[in-house]
């Protein structure tokens, strides 16, 4: 499992003193805020199955969380809701939700590492790293970070909305969920402009 932190051992080789790495969750789903994390790892800190949140089971994911959580030496989790998603669309709202969780940290850090391809919306010095979940510890901590959070969101809200049955498909777009809003209608959290494709 080594092979997750060459990425960031060349970077730190290079002089830079620390980095995190930021990671969303979130951003496809017809329902609920867009999620995102930013973590910064002792450096070669191995943690046993830490992977890319989308390739773990949810209890993996649970178990990983508390473990992120108790061994960073920073992290911060932010968001940002419906409301900016419809008004930013859902990538400006995504850089807004990462630039909090960077902003969060209480650590300085030189570099931030972006899961992805896309950082012009990123206000710190920042780098891409396409795949970076499966390729860098800090972006894999941050993904799962992101994941976990956006879930037990979802969850607090399967309370207040069951009808849609978020418990089940996170507020993604699954069949369940299309026969559920072509019932009741969207909710309060739904994003409008994500169900302007709804067959």
């Amino acid at each position: 499992m080594t092979d997750l932190w060459t990425k960031e051992n060349e970077i730190y080789q290079s002089g830079v003193k620390l980095l995190c790495g930021v990671d969303e969750a979130g951003r496809g789903p017809l329902a609920g805020p867009v999620y995102a994390a930013a973590v910064i790892l002792p450096r070669g800190l191995v943690i046993e199955g830490l992977n890319d949140s989308k390739k773990l089971t949810e209890k993996k994911r649970e178990a990983l969380y508390d473990e992120i959580c108790e061994k960073a030496l920073d992290y911060a989790v932010a968001w940002a809701s419906v409301e900016e998603i419809e008004e930013k669309n859902i990538l400006g709202a995504t850089f807004l939700a990462m630039n909090r969780a960077i902003a969060g940290l209480k650590l300085d850090v030189d570099l931030a590492l972006i899961d992805g391809n896309r950082n012009s919306g990123i206000e710190h010095k920042s780098l891409c790293v396409v795949k970076g979940d499966a390729c860098c510890a800090d972006i894999a901590a941050a993904s799962i970070l992101a994941k976990v959070s956006r879930d037990r969101y979802m969850l607090k809200m399967a309370e207040e909305y069951p009808e849609y049955g978020f418990r089940q498909h996170k507020g993604y777009g699954t069949a369940l969920h299309y026969a559920a809003l072509r019932q009741y209608g969207p909710s309060p959290i739904h994003r409008p402009s994500f169900l302007k494709k709804m067959h």
